[in-house]
């Protein structure tokens, strides 16, 4: 299996950002050339359109602390895509083959072992120093990097690399070439630690590198060096941390606002003057996770299957969609493949969608046939122990507190105690990552093919995942601290063909424990709305022409947007 593209294909016909050097105080600008406006100080300053950064919020909360390592789980958004690159862009968005970055073709052996892949010539770091095979090599088998099924990462000549596997890993394509980082083995292999390295000067191949760090944002500017010709076009671009939804929103009202991801239950309030464009896209899934594991160390009423399985019947989704997320979500399966998308990897008697409606009887039903009973209060409770769970959602995520709370009180009808409380960003964070908590609202990173492989791989094999009070590693994201033996046997077995009737059976297998077992209890897929400044930038992804999905905050994605937008 062999995929090529020529070297000077771009991932859209037009040209993209480049950069400034002078950090402005402004948060964004006014749409007329030349017009005064407010900078973030309160002062004014002349902006022109052309020469002014575009002002970016990923989801960002104040005080920023400037960290670009993309091994850390606290990594600042723009380290991904616009400062560190992986070898091939997948294009989450639509169908088509990986777009070639820093690799040029990968070409598989037969047997699926070993993978060759030539790298792009030419290419420097942002300090100067030559792109090269050593970096790869690097990048595949650092001890923090390294996955389990690489053996050897071998140099056939200064253009070509060799992976070797000790197992058939069609199915690791993308985790290899499209989610793997390429770092610099010259700053990289200095440090001890990997992980904990905050890296507050990046060293990347991206379009960008960055200038500056305050606690309220960060600013990056053009790579002179970079390997795409005539890129980027824009001259600066400001991230900015900001604490909620309605403070972003009254930032895109006052015009200080470029670029962001976020949920708004009317958009046509944004868009109406014809300054914002505005997509929405189902991609991602939204659920509570669970933890859902007591021998590696989670402790509720949410480690027993039956909880979860009543919790998941006792939710209204029509209800939560409609007040929670103003209808703008889009159904899932408990499979997680992607409906519509994915139909052909859903097994047989699975069920297509999750309930809309609540089933209280059957949820009741549940909790009484394994052993609750009702207490006083209305609540079920077993060896002395309610079903009393702590439900997070973070600070200012104004849909996800709305749905957290509507929960709550849904719960309560079928005897389930839900606590909603909110956290900062960096409670979150570090609580998922530990595996610290009872139940969040959380979103599951979706595939950016048609194939939910990479799901059911990170979010539910035990390979993925840590005891409870560990950090989870790089590239680790079982958040529930899920482990079942046949998934687990599942994963692996469809990770050693590229047969499709094979797959399918190890899908099977693996959609029967998580359909029974909810160790993500599924919820929507999540509209990613996007809102972009198309009066004074231009060459964003458009309905008609998705070359990249859209929002602020995905990875390679976002870097792939910054590379192809121009001054208007």
């Amino acid at each position: 299996m062999m995929f090529r593209m020529s070297r000077g294909k771009r991932v859209v016909p037009a040209m993209v950002l480049a950069a400034s050097l002078t950090l402005l105080a402004a948060c964004g600008s006014d749409t007329d050339k030349g017009e005064e406006k407010p900078g973030a100080d309160g002062n004014t300053s002349e902006a022109p359109k052309e020469g002014r950064p575009l002002v970016v919020w990923a989801g960002s909360q104040t005080p920023i602390v400037a960290n670009f390592n993309p091994y850390s789980p606290t990594v600042l958004h723009a380290a991904l895509g616009s400062i560190y690159q992986s070898l091939f862009f997948y294009n989450k968005a639509a169908a088509g083959d990986p777009v070639p970055m820093l690799g040029e073709s990968a070409e598989w052996a037969e047997d699926g072992k070993s993978l060759t892949i030539k790298i792009r010539q030419g290419v420097k770091w942002n300090d100067g120093t030559d792109f090269t095979v050593d970096d790869v090599i690097f990048s595949f088998t650092n001890d923090t990097a390294k996955a389990d099924y690489v053996d050897s990462v071998e140099k056939i000549d200064d253009s070509t690399v060799k992976m070797n596997f000790n197992a058939v890993s069609f199915t690791n394509a993308y985790s290899i070439l499209g989610a793997t980082y390429m770092v610099p083995k010259h700053i990289f292999e200095k440090e001890a630690d990997l992980v904990t390295f905050a890296n507050a000067t990046p060293v990347g191949t991206g379009p960008y590198k960055v200038q500056a760090v305050t606690d309220a944002s960060y600013t990056i500017v053009a790579n002179e060096n970079y390997w795409e010709e005539g890129k980027p076009q824009v001259k600066e671009v400001q991230w900015i941390g900001v604490d909620a939804n309605n403070s972003a929103e009254s930032l895109f009202k006052a015009k200080q606002l470029d670029w962001a991801t976020m949920f708004i239950a009317q958009p046509d309030t944004l868009t109406a003057d014809g300054t914002l464009g505005y997509l929405a896209i189902h991609q991602n899934p939204t659920t509570l996770y669970t933890c859902s594991n007591a021998k590696l160390g989670c402790t509720g009423a949410q480690t027993d299957t039956a909880v979860r399985q009543a919790l998941n019947l006792a939710i209204d989704r029509k209800t939560v969609n409609e007040k929670a997320f103003f209808n703008l979500s889009g159904d899932m399966s408990p499979t997680f493949a992607k409906p519509g998308r994915d139909d052909q990897w859903v097994a047989e008697g699975m069920p297509a969608t999750s309930p809309q409606t609540a089933d209280v009887a059957a949820a009741t039903k549940i909790l009484e046939d394994a052993g609750y009973t009702k207490g006083g209060d209305g609540i079920y409770e077993k060896d002395g122990k309610k079903v009393s769970m702590k439900l997070i959602s973070v600070d200012g995520w104004s849909d996800y507190n709305a749905a957290a709370e509507l929960i709550q009180a849904q719960a309560k009808e079928a005897g389930i105690e839900i606590k909603a409380s909110t956290v900062t960003w960096d409670e979150f964070s570090d609580s998922r990552m530990t595996g610290n908590f009872e139940l969040i609202v959380g979103g599951v990173v979706g595939t950016p093919i048609a194939d939910p492989y990479q799901i059911y791989r990170d979010w539910f094999s035990g390979d993925y995942t840590q005891k409870v009070g560990t950090q989870l590693e790089s590239g680790e994201w079982n958040m529930a601290r899920y482990d079942n033996p046949v998934v687990n046997e599942a994963v692996k077995k469809a990770a050693t063909t590229n047969d499709e009737a094979t797959k399918k059976e190890a899908y099977a297998a693996i959609q029967k424990e998580i359909v029974n077992d909810l160790p993500y209890i599924p919820m929507f897929l999540s509209a990613s709305q996007t809102f972009y400044n198309q009066v004074d930038f231009d060459g964003w992804p458009t309905q008609d022409n998705l070359y990249s999905f859209p929002p602020a905050w995905d990875g390679m994605s976002s870097g792939v947007v910054l590379a192809n937008l121009t001054y208007k």
